[in-house]
């Protein structure tokens, strides 16, 4: 066996700086590790030597990309040439959309520890609307009550946090914890950044979705993403521009539902919104995650372990159950087994916690738009403070100008909403990513508003699911539950 190093991220400075200092000009693309690759299933030679030959004719490398990635289809070729991107200076609601793509890679600017500044987007169609004063007052409002909750925020939580606080190496943590409260306030119009990478499949794919939304802003990111992009891999990026199906499709699907919405509407109201709601959950799960287990571990077919395993009886499903999770660690993924069993939730969410929950990319996230009818999410330190009655008349205030943009500039309207507003969310995980989504979010580590909502999610599921979640818990507990499940090792 020989494993060789084919090649790995450069900064783009540094690249520019050697591509000056080469004697000879050459490009220098990651095109040629595509086209390399590309001809691995088809060449007697080496890859290092197809690698070679890719990099001595570009041209050529190019020309079959093309061929291979657009006029016979196979577009995972594309996927070997990885970009790294600055994103400077987008709105939070924007980068929304941008992290909606999975088999991507993000790293943001975070409001849990960076004190943000007085940086927002006023976007174009505010502008045009003649609604440029009305916005940025509102939001000059909410950041101004920002830097006050958090001068205020502060003090408390060193207080109430005493022991943490008498260590000078917790300063940072404890500060940490007034900035995530004190964003409560602000607007989805705050500029952020992000770090991402990305491959040339999925920057296609992004760059046309992008340019399809009606938001000014995504459309001036797709054709900035496109500008700086373009020249480094041409041949496998070709399709950017938006189409009536990514244009049309989401506008379309709202008036019918409006239509349907009216002729069946409900008239029972709901004054309240549970949190987290479980509105599907694969039958009998328990049963149907042991045959996966049999299936594995047998040469029986599938409707055979599922027989065998509605047989057992208590005590021999969860000898099953433990011999499967006996050496797993906090660590550790569960077994893919898990993934045949499916739960969809139901959640009312801040944008707060949205901004966490949408990470977790393998799971099936649809969310509503924000709905200020929805009520805001109040961090209960704000409440400790006594400033629940300041911070609610920021949020009325926040409504009225979302009120008067909606009427004027409806696409825009969202900007203005704060990370309390509130949005419906289904979600959609099998029970191999809720053990993922439990060991990081219901952890004492975790923010204290996603922290509730994952262990709201666990214990309903635990519910439906036992044995299926029987070491399912954040990781600062793990110890403690596995010693329970298994107290003679």
């Amino acid at each position: 066996m020989k494993i060789l190093l084919a090649g790995y991220n450069l900064d783009y400075d540094l690249i520019c700086e050697l591509q000056n200092k080469c004697a000879t000009s050459q490009d220098i693309t990651p095109e040629t590790i595509s086209a390399a690759y590309a001809r691995i299933s088809r060449s007697p030679k080496s890859v290092d030597e197809l690698r070679s030959d890719a990099r001595g004719e570009v041209e050529k490398a190019r020309k079959s990309n093309r061929n291979i990635v657009f006029e016979m289809g196979h577009s995972s070729v594309a996927e070997h040439a990885v970009f790294n991107i600055d994103i400077i200076g987008a709105s939070r609601l924007l980068i929304e959309e941008i992290e909606k793509f999975r088999l991507c890679s993000y790293t943001e600017k975070s409001q849990r520890y960076v004190l943000f500044n007085k940086d927002f987007v006023i976007p174009e169609e505010i502008k045009k609307a003649g609604l440029t004063e009305l916005f940025a007052a509102t939001i000059g409002l909410q950041n101004g009550y920002y830097r006050e909750l958090y001068e205020q925020l502060r003090p408390y939580v060193f207080t109430a946090n005493k022991d943490l606080a008498e260590n000078p190496a917790n300063k940072s943590l404890l500060e940490g914890w007034a900035k995530e409260d004190a964003r409560y306030t602000i607007s989805l119009a705050t500029q952020t950044q992000l770090g991402m990478t990305i491959n040339a499949r999925n920057l296609e794919l992004m760059l046309r979705r992008l340019a399809a939304l009606p938001l000014a802003e995504a459309q001036e990111y797709s054709k900035k993403l496109f500008a700086v992009t373009k020249d480094i891999a041409p041949s496998l990026i070709r399709y950017t521009q938006a189409t009536d199906y990514d244009r049309l499709t989401r506008a379309n699907l709202q008036k019918q539902a409006a239509i349907l919405s009216k002729k069946y509407s409900s008239s029972a109201v709901v004054k309240k919104y549970p949190v987290v709601q479980i509105s599907f959950v694969t039958p009998d799960a328990d049963v149907r995650t042991a045959a996966a287990l049999l299936f594995s571990a047998t040469g029986l077919n599938y409707q055979q372990c599922l027989a065998q395993a509605a047989q057992l009886n208590p005590a021999e499903k969860k000898a099953l159950f433990k011999t499967t999770f006996e050496h797993i660690q906090s660590h550790d993924a569960a077994l893919r087994e898990l993934e045949n069993i499916d739960l969809q939730f139901e959640l009312v969410v801040s944008a707060s916690c949205f901004a966490q929950l949408k990470r977790h990319r393998m799971a099936t996230i649809i969310a509503q738009d924000y709905e200020p009818q929805l009520g805001v999410t109040i961090p209960p330190a704000i409440c400790a403070i006594g400033q629940q009655k300041q911070f609610l008349e920021i949020m009325r205030k926040t409504q009225d100008a979302y009120e008067q943009i909606r009427e004027k500039a409806p696409l825009a309207a969202p900007y203005i909403l704060t990370n309390a507003h509130r949005k419906r969310v289904l979600m959609k995980v099998n029970a191999r990513e809720l053990y993922h989504l439990a060991r990081l979010r219901a952890d004492g580590h975790a923010q204290w508003d996603i922290r509730q909502l994952a262990e709201e999610m666990l214990k309903k599921a635990k519910k439906v699911m036992p044995l299926t979640l029987l070491l399912a818990c954040g990781k600062d507990s793990f110890a403690d539950l596995y010693k329970k499940t298994f107290p003679h090792i």
